[in-house]
């Protein structure tokens, strides 16, 4: 029997994780059954299970993905930027599962005490990347500085849960690159 690489272990897991998280963007976590899962991904519950202990480490992984690709970006280009990725992809026909994904988060956040433990520390990177980016921004004299950090980071905050559930709702996106900059304007130095 042939072994398979550690590169082909990792891309295998990379593709459980995207079906995955369409499966559970359009399901729900109760609804995005085993059976569902295996008809996403293309593959048996055992190779499923392979990679990850049980459901909930699955749902969990597709989570810490996207929360560690918006700590990426936002030490990059800052909170407003993960919100223009957003309303980009949300204005996308084949790109609903990171909003999905996000809003499955919220809803365990309110009701499973478990998960919101587990989820504590992604939440509080998600947090120190959008600090450290302002800080950075302050000290190169782009930032406001009649504001605290802390206040400047809770109104990106907000905002972008204001965006969130404002997508979730199935509103227009209508202007919303423009409220966007608003946003964004809101932080600068004049």
């Amino acid at each position: 029997m042939p072994r398979v690489s550690q590169d082909q272990l990792d891309a295998r897991r990379q593709e459980i994780l995207a079906a995955a998280r369409d499966c559970f963007a359009r399901h729900g976590y109760e609804g995005a059954t085993v059976r569902r899962l295996e008809e996403a991904t293309g593959l048996s519950r055992g190779a499923i299970f392979h990679h990850f202990r049980d459901k909930d480490s699955l749902f969990l992984a597709v989570a810490e993905d996207d929360a560690v690709a918006m700590v990426e970006t936002v030490a990059r280009n800052g909170l407003v930027q993960v919100m223009r990725d957003l309303l980009a992809r949300a204005v996308s026909p084949d790109t609903t599962g990171w909003l999905g994904s996000q809003l499955e988060v919220s809803r365990r956040l309110r009701t499973d005490p478990a998960f919101a433990r587990r989820w504590a520390e992604r939440s509080a990177a998600i947090a120190e990347a959008t600090r450290d980016r302002l800080t950075r921004q302050r000290e190169a004299g782009v930032l406001r500085e009649d504001i605290p950090i802390d206040v400047l980071a809770q109104f990106l905050e907000l905002a972008y849960d204001g965006l969130v559930l404002h997508l979730a709702m199935g509103r227009p996106a209508g202007d919303l690159a423009r409220v966007l900059d608003l946003v964004e304007e809101a932080v600068r130095r004049h």
